[in-house]
């Protein structure tokens, strides 16, 4: 018999992703009508929350996250809950397709990777978890970076200097700029050769329940072989793996990544390649 669920756990966790935005102030009615509760249970509720800490009140009776979320929050290890969710579908997805699979979070401005799988006969690449990586120049990075805030994003590329790694990377910064626009708005990133010429990558997020994207997972194969067909099975089967990650890690809140295909306009535009 299955142990019964505890709806009061359901609600609270409710509430507190009600809040949109961290300097965002709400009303108990409002908060209530975004968890879809009643407005006195949802009062009771936030009496509760505020009592332990999880939100504070305000001006004018307005509510916001509390510290005590703060300090839950510095307790998840994010490249290790993503590493975890992750390691089978990403072996599955690399023996399935005979391909190198990355899966990567950013920090400070670097990729870190925290997953590769490979096969015996797939594209060998100068990688291995723990590893680092400039972030502009692959396609786990490009993807993190177009999810940052514009300022966040300015701090990193503002930082130092864009390499050139082949005749093929982005080393101009506006030109960087505009292109994490065009992979913001399409949802994945290809390189175009840009870490090795040989080499070809296509990348997709990795979202958490508020759908940002919090960590990256990429196919690397070799260039030659990623035909426009082949291109858009990639892209399908690292939607999926993507999905299936976010539901693992957040498994009270399975994201919906949505299916994409290839605008072959972009797709003979930008070509591809990198290690991840």
């Amino acid at each position: 018999m299955a142990t019964p669920r505890n709806q009061s756990v359901f609600k609270a966790f409710a509430m507190l992703k009600a809040f949109h935005d961290p300097d965002e102030w709400l009303t108990s009615s409002e908060l209530s009508r975004r968890s879809n509760l009643p407005e006195a249970s949802g009062y009771r509720l936030i009496q509760t929350l505020e009592e332990i800490g999880a939100v504070v009140r305000g001006p004018r009776g307005r509510y916001r996250p509390g510290m005590l979320l703060i300090s839950l929050s510095q307790n998840v290890i994010v490249p290790e809950l993503v590493r975890e969710a992750s390691r089978e579908i990403a072996s599955d997805l690399s023996e399935r397709l005979n391909v190198t699979v990355h899966v990567g979070v950013l920090e400070r401005g670097m990729v870190t990777y925290v997953i590769k799988s490979t096969t015996p006969t797939s594209m060998v690449t100068q990688t291995r978890a723990g590893a680092q990586l400039e972030a502009y120049c692959s396609g786990l990075g490009k993807v993190l970076l177009a999810a940052l805030p514009s300022e966040q994003l300015d701090s990193i590329i503002l930082d130092g200097e864009l390499v050139a790694l082949t005749p093929e990377t982005i080393t101009n910064k506006q030109s960087l700029r505009e292109h994490l626009d065009m992979v913001r708005a399409q949802g994945y990133a290809v390189d175009d050769r840009e870490f090795r010429p040989d080499m070809s990558c296509i990348a997709v997020p990795i979202r958490n329940q508020q759908n940002h994207p919090v960590a990256a997972i990429s196919i690397t194969d070799r260039a030659e072989d990623l035909t426009a067909e082949r291109r858009d099975q990639l892209l399908r089967e690292l939607t999926a793996a993507a999905a299936a990650i976010s539901r693992k890690a957040c498994p009270t809140g399975p994201m919906r990544a949505p299916q994409r295909h290839f605008d072959q306009n972009i797709v003979q535009k930008q070509g591809f390649g990198a290690a991840g």
